[in-house]
């Protein structure tokens, strides 16, 4: 005998997790990037270079540390996010795949960061560009993703030196991972949605720095491989006064 589920049952679970994912964009947009940095140094971390809340612009405004403790925290609102997500809705996969997205989501464009744009005379959303996160978000989905996502992002980083390039592959990397997941053990398909929809909020985030990277232009990490490289040229480039 099948049980159709009424429809008192569906709009209840439908509103349930509706309201997750609105508590996942909330979690997702506390700027502790902004935190740390202003803590530290009194700095405002918008100001700073590329004005993103990230572990990466935190580096570049407060050190190396502040760099390090912006990206666990921002790490934990993807993760927090899940477990929000599994402990109100547990039945609901589909729920614990999007809160990490909505968490993203609000790391990117934060409701405590707004910013009146003159040029086009609207209000937009400060934040940061969604790669800590979006590791956080996958390891919440499956805890061993961790140990494999997050030592292929950090040989992204000390080797290419692009933080930017970073942030895309860590996503790419959650894709492959849930994917091999689903073929091998038969865990459900749409863990590599959540992978693909990372990919797709970070490339749109990081649009401005894909333009510099065609352009040879995109800043490059000073504690990178390549970073050092660049700078050992570059000073063999200048002149012996």
């Amino acid at each position: 005998m099948v049980i159709i589920p009424s429809w008192s049952w569906i709009v209840n679970q439908v509103l349930t997790g509706f309201g997750v994912l609105f508590l996942s964009y909330l979690v997702g947009s506390i700027p502790f990037g902004l935190l740390i940095v202003k803590l530290t140094t009194g700095q405002d971390i918008r100001t700073i270079a590329s004005g993103r809340t990230g572990g990466t612009n935190a580096m570049r405004a407060a050190g190396f540390w502040a760099g390090i403790f912006t990206a666990l925290f921002d790490i934990l609102k993807g993760a927090s996010a899940v477990w929000l997500a599994q402990a109100i809705s547990p039945e609901a996969h589909w729920v614990h795949v999007f809160a990490p997205i909505f968490a993203i989501l609000g790391h990117n464009y934060s409701v405590f960061l707004p910013e009146f744009d003159d040029k086009r005379r609207l209000v937009r959303l400060r934040g940061g560009a969604g790669g800590a996160p979006a590791v956080g978000g996958a390891f919440g989905l499956w805890p061993l993703s961790l140990a494999i996502i997050l030592p292929l992002g950090m040989i992204v980083f000390f080797t290419l030196g692009y933080a930017s390039v970073t942030t895309m592959s860590v996503a790419f990397f959650a894709v492959i991972v849930f994917a091999a997941r689903a073929l091998l053990l038969g865990t459900p398909w749409i863990d590599v949605l959540y992978g693909v929809l990372a990919e797709v909020l970070l490339v749109w985030a990081l649009r401005p720095n894909i333009k510099s990277l065609m352009a040879g232009t995109e800043r490059v990490i000073k504690y990178s491989l390549h970073g050092r490289i660049k700078a050992k040229r570059e000073a063999e480039k200048k002149p012996v006064e």
